[in-house]
């Protein structure tokens, strides 16, 4: 039974951030350190940064040979098994990285030539030139590496679905970037059947197809090695005169894997110490390549398409007023996820600001590399780290005391772009009049959003969930505020 069945959270995988996890088996997907490496929002920076400071000191140690001391920085990451993530048959037990198995990684690791020699960089290096370690090992490795991250992400999931906590639970070791070292302690976590429960974002986990040996080799090592017989006229060059007289010339690239190129990470780490820029050019391409999964991927027997209708459905009948305001939140959450997943993630709910004397009612790290929320902060220079949203579940009209409340929660450090979502307006040019007033004082952006623009993005969403049109939406009524 599901996270979301579990706790009768009446939602979807669409209208979740975190992914969906069965306590009781494992879900095929893996968290992935080179997609995480990829993103620009506050969790996934921070939650490399505390991957990279570990595995950066790692290597240097064991470089310098103090092999102990590494092993002791390894000792710690052991099976994972709260996020549930991976391929283990049965109840999740972790297969990547074992009591057994840590000390024969760490020797594999500790001993690789391509460790010594530089060419392993980051984390996600070893799947490439370290035996025995792939994709569940280094998914496993990095889990317990930012355990921490994943506990303050799991408590804000669990906050803002309503899901209860364990107090006073021991969290495992929390790899401290400040220290450089590990740390135990108590906290409030989510406990399952007696069990530790960490949840995962769904923008950071993939099947982990991209940054792995298979594509290095078959698309980088042998087309360099391709393009160099043809340079050289080398013994692998075939040829066969054509009947219009011209001269066909080719190179099989599975003659050059079985002969002079086998796709082993012995044989990748010594191509790569003589043509570094060959792998730079795949982390290249690994990097333009590295992408969320989409909602249908991560839970494709259910259709977007039926969803975005229901949605739309119980947006139309949830009551205005004060009575129904949980509902219409929670209801918006939900919405809020499916339509700006992957460009917003990690909501949190009613965050405190300014020592606890104001509430935001939702926030979500801005982690757009394209679209509408990339530009407004790379192109217009509106600070938008943070996307903050005010939902008034209101059947009046939206006065200035609603525009000033989420205006005064604006700052440099979380950010100068909202969305004030409510019911209906009577005269929504007014209140545009208000939002423009706030950007001409502050070039803070404030974008209104009422149930007609759900309703139409929801609609479109259900004929093609590949419809994007919420982009168009908020970039026309941006232009309407700060043109005008």
């Amino acid at each position: 039974m599901k996270i979301s069945e579990r706790f009768q959270l009446q939602k979807t995988q669409a209208e979740l951030d975190f992914v969906d996890i069965d306590p009781e088996r494992d879900t095929p997907l893996y968290l992935d350190p080179h997609l995480l490496s990829q993103r620009n929002d506050a969790f996934a920076i921070n939650a490399h940064r505390t991957v990279e400071d570990f595995f950066s000191l790692l290597l240097a140690l064991i470089r310098e040979n103090r092999l102990e001391e590494a092993r002791s920085l390894f000792s710690n990451l052991h099976e994972p098994n709260e996020t549930c993530l991976g391929v283990s048959v049965g109840a999740p037990r972790g297969r990547g990285v074992g009591a057994v198995q840590a000390e024969e990684i760490f020797q594999s690791i500790s001993q690789s030539r391509a460790v010594r020699t530089g060419v392993v960089e980051h984390i996600e290096d070893c799947r490439i030139f370290v035996p025995n370690v792939d994709k569940d090992k280094v998914s496993d490795m990095t889990t317990n590496i930012i355990r921490g991250h994943l506990i303050d992400y799991t408590q804000n999931q669990c906050l803002l679905h309503g899901i209860a906590l364990r107090s006073d639970t021991a969290t495992g070791p929390c790899w401290n970037r400040a220290t450089h070292a590990w740390e135990v302690g108590y906290d409030d976590m989510l406990v399952v059947d007696d069990k530790v429960i960490l949840l995962v974002p769904k923008a950071i986990v993939s099947f982990a197809k991209i940054f792995a040996l298979g594509k290095y080799h078959q698309h980088f090592v042998l087309n360099f090695l391709k393009h160099e017989q043809l340079s050289t006229n080398g013994p692998f060059v075939r040829r066969r005169q054509l009947r219009n007289g011209a001269e066909k010339v080719w190179v099989v690239k599975k003659e050059l894997s079985e002969s002079i190129a086998p796709p082993t990470k012995d044989f990748a780490t010594s191509f790569t110490l003589q043509h570094g820029q060959v792998f730079a050019n795949f982390k290249a391409w690994a990097s333009q390549n590295a992408k969320p999964l989409g909602d249908g991927e991560l839970a494709p027997d259910e259709d977007i398409t039926v969803i975005a209708l229901y949605l739309a459905d119980r947006l139309t009948h949830t009551p205005v007023g004060n009575d129904s305001a949980s509902a219409y939140h929670r209801l918006m959450v939900g919405i809020l996820e499916l339509v700006f997943y992957p460009n917003l993630s990690c909501p949190q709910v009613e965050r405190e600001i300014h020592e606890g004397r104001k509430r935001i009612d939702i926030v979500f790290d801005n982690s757009a590399i394209t679209g509408f929320f990339w530009r407004v902060h790379q192109i217009q220079h509106i600070p938008a780290q943070y996307v903050m949203v005010e939902c008034k579940n209101y059947g009046r009209e939206i006065g200035n005391p609603e525009v000033d409340q989420i205006a005064g929660r604006f700052s440099a450090n979380r950010g100068r772009v909202g969305l004030l979502l409510c019911r209906s307006v009577d005269n929504f040019d007014r209140l545009l009049d208000r939002c423009r007033d706030v950007y001409r004082d502050n070039q803070e952006l404030i974008i209104p959003l009422v149930d007609a623009d759900f309703l139409q993005i929801l609609l479109a969403r259900s004929l093609d969930p590949t419809d994007r049109s919420e982009e168009q939406l908020l970039a026309g009524r941006a232009r309407d505020i700060i043109v005008a």
